[in-house]
């Protein structure tokens, strides 16, 4: 809704407009009133109206002047001089000042300064639509331009042999001059997408706020600079310089790339990290740049966020396997949830991002590491019963493996955990028998031990004989029957994870005769622990 000011030295005049216009009804409101022009000009430089209605003589300044300073400030303002002069010096005054209309006192009728505002709104709103338009428009023009830089640089990036005269005239097109200056590769890297996209109406939005940042820091710091955009996630970052002076390029290209960080933190407070090339020269140099940059996913997985890392080779995996470690992490997760314990949460996610870190296994094996913990204890949960979810395996996969950091892997892992332990929290409230539970609970915490029916209803607190009726009932199998398949579940995670022998497992879990364990365990599984791993018995230990 459009703002009306009213500027008047004489109150009554003031009290009738604002008391007889149906202001709302003409789509505007009665933004302010004012007795002398100061006092307007003081509003106006808080809150700038859209339409002006003055007074030409008042006391401290006078409506001309008035109208003069707005106008300065608000080309687009529209304003109407209602006086008591006729005289021609002063409409000559307001008509220099493209005042849109004059109006006398003396033959003034309200009903005229209704019509008034109703052209001034109709007025405002032809140059809204023009200014929207425009800025359409431009905006469009800027998409174009970069779907049509991202299109080059994903043709770039193809192995295939293209003609060097075409390319090189496309890249000088888009600012690209490698006929007469090298250029300091980047590849730039942004933190926490996920919680950043979700700010956001749309990514396409997201990448428009972050071309126009990058656009303006480029244009301040570094004006032979060009940006290419991979959707809203990374971009590539390419700064002249003189390959001679290798080491002076780099630092002037640091310093730029400091100033991208600073300008798309202040301005939409995202946090960017670069890896850094060696330089290139000529379109081999180029693509060899852009390879080497854009498969760097292992130094770039590890990355600390607001970084600025040169490129690495691609280090050895390490010699340490890192599902060795699977059994004591799944074992922890699920005293986490079976403790229900929020406080743990973060020490647990960060001792392992730690021990990830620390290591540097490659990421795809780390995120197939952490979907099998998370799916494992999954299964587990909902063998508990303690666990409804409404995210698919697909979803919880694709989820894990479009984290491109470790830190938004930390991130994704503390709001998962969270998440859970309230999902499991609200089953356990609304549970009325908590007493299976809490044996569910035990059994879980004591899997690898002996678990007999007298001992848990002890823990319990509950006879033995009723105990047992009672789980029968709630649960639909004996505890003696849900104990075994816990076990030989668990005992099928071992095989799975460890290279312990099937003696040793069977031992683990509390079991006494080798034979009635494998005798159980093909009864439950189909197949023996053995065939279940896959392997001939005299590799068998």
């Amino acid at each position: 809704m459009y703002k009306v000011m009213l500027v008047d030295d004489d109150y009554p005049v003031l009290e009738l407009l604002s008391e007889t216009i149906e202001w709302d009804q003409l789509g505007v409101s009665l933004q302010s009133t004012h007795e002398n022009g100061a006092s307007a000009f003081e509003k106006a430089m808080e809150d700038m109206p859209d339409i002006l209605i003055t007074d030409i003589g008042m006391p401290k300044m006078n409506g001309i002047q008035l109208t003069k300073q707005l106008k300065d400030r608000n080309p687009n303002l529209q304003v109407a001089i209602l006086s008591c002069h006729s005289d021609f010096e002063y409409a000559h005054q307001a008509l220099k000042l493209q005042v849109q209309d004059y109006l006398v006192k003396d033959t003034f009728d309200p009903e005229d300064l209704c019509l008034l505002i109703k052209k001034f709104k109709d007025t405002l709103d032809e140059q809204n639509s023009k200014i929207i338009k425009q800025i359409q428009l431009q905006q469009m023009l800027k998409r174009n331009k970069e779907s049509v830089k991202e299109r080059f640089i994903k043709k770039t990036m193809d192995p295939s042999v293209m003609n060097e005269r075409e390319w090189m005239s496309e890249a000088k097109s888009l600012g690209l001059d490698l006929d007469h200056t090298g250029y300091i590769g980047s590849h730039a890297i942004i933190h926490n997408f996920r919680l950043i996209k979700e700010q956001f109406k749309s990514e396409d939005t997201l990448n428009f706020a972050i071309h126009n940042v990058v656009t303006e820091a480029i244009e301040g710091c570094c004006p032979g600079a060009v940006h290419f955009q991979l959707g809203a996630r990374e971009m590539f970052v390419f700064f002249p310089a003189s390959l001679i002076l290798k080491k002076n390029a780099l630092t002037e290209a640091r310093e730029s790339m400091k100033r991208i960080q600073h300008a798309l933190k202040k301005s939409l407070n995202i946090t960017l990290s670069f890896i850094t090339g060696e330089g290139c020269s000529n379109l081999l140099e180029f693509k060899q740049e852009l390879s080497l940059l854009k498969n760097c996913t292992h130094q770039s997985f590890y990355m600390k966020p607001g970084t600025i890392d040169e490129r690495k080779d691609t280090q050895a995996a390490p010699s340490e396997d890192l599902f060795s470690m699977y059994d004591e992490a799944a074992a922890e997760m699920r005293e986490l949830i079976m403790l229900r314990d929020e406080d743990r949460i973060h020490y647990y996610v960060n001792k392992w991002i730690s021990f990830l870190e620390e290591k540097q296994f490659p990421p795809e094996m780390v995120k197939d590491w952490v979907l099998k913990l998370l799916l494992d204890l999954r299964v587990k949960l909902h063998a508990l019963q303690f666990f409804r979810s409404n995210h698919t395996v697909e979803h919880i996969h694709n989820e894990i493996f479009d984290i491109q950091l470790l830190e938004e892997l930390k991130t994704w892992l503390i709001h998962y955990f969270n998440s859970t332990l309230s999902i499991v929290k609200d089953v356990y409230d609304q549970t009325r028998r908590k007493e299976i539970l809490e044996a569910f609970q035990y059994v879980a915490m004591n899997i690898e031990k002996k678990i007999s029916l007298d001992e848990v209803s002890s823990h319990l607190y509950l006879n033995p004989s009723y105990f047992s009726r009672l789980f029968k009932k709630e649960v639909g199998e004996t505890f003696v029957e849900y104990v075994t398949k816990m076990k030989l579940t668990r005992a099928k995670e071992l095989l799975e994870q460890t290279a312990d022998s099937v003696g040793k497992i069977c031992e683990r879990l509390g079991y006494d005769n080798q034979s009635y364990f494998i005798k159980i365990f093909k009864n439950y599984v189909g197949v023996t622990p053995i065939e279940y791993r896959g392997v001939r018995p005299k590799e068998v230990r």
